[in-house]
């Protein structure tokens, strides 16, 4: 995943961002919540990406430090990647 693919991150918290606009936190999470559709493709994206790493027969400790990601993030998406039939 490039630098322009990468999902910009809040700096403020959503009771932050609520008290300075004056709005509710709920209506801070809607509007800056992420598309669905976006997120599942990104999702799989990243499933993808240390599958074909696995594959490659790098160890956990190498995927991780490649997407620069925790050991335990990487075994979540082989599952996930493994109940989504995606390992084949």
């Amino acid at each position: 995943m490039g630098a322009a693919e990468r999902v910009m991150r809040r700096t403020q918290t959503a009771q932050e961002l609520a008290d300075k606009f004056g709005v509710s936190k709920s209506t801070i999470k809607r509007l800056v919540a992420e598309d669905r559709g976006d997120y599942i493709a990104r999702a799989q994206e990243r499933r993808k990406k240390a599958v074909e790493l696995r594959k490659q027969g790098l160890k956990y400790r190498q995927i991780a430090d490649q997407m620069n990601i925790s050991t335990g993030s990487v075994g979540t998406l082989i599952r996930q990647a493994r109940i989504h039939g995606e390992m084949d």
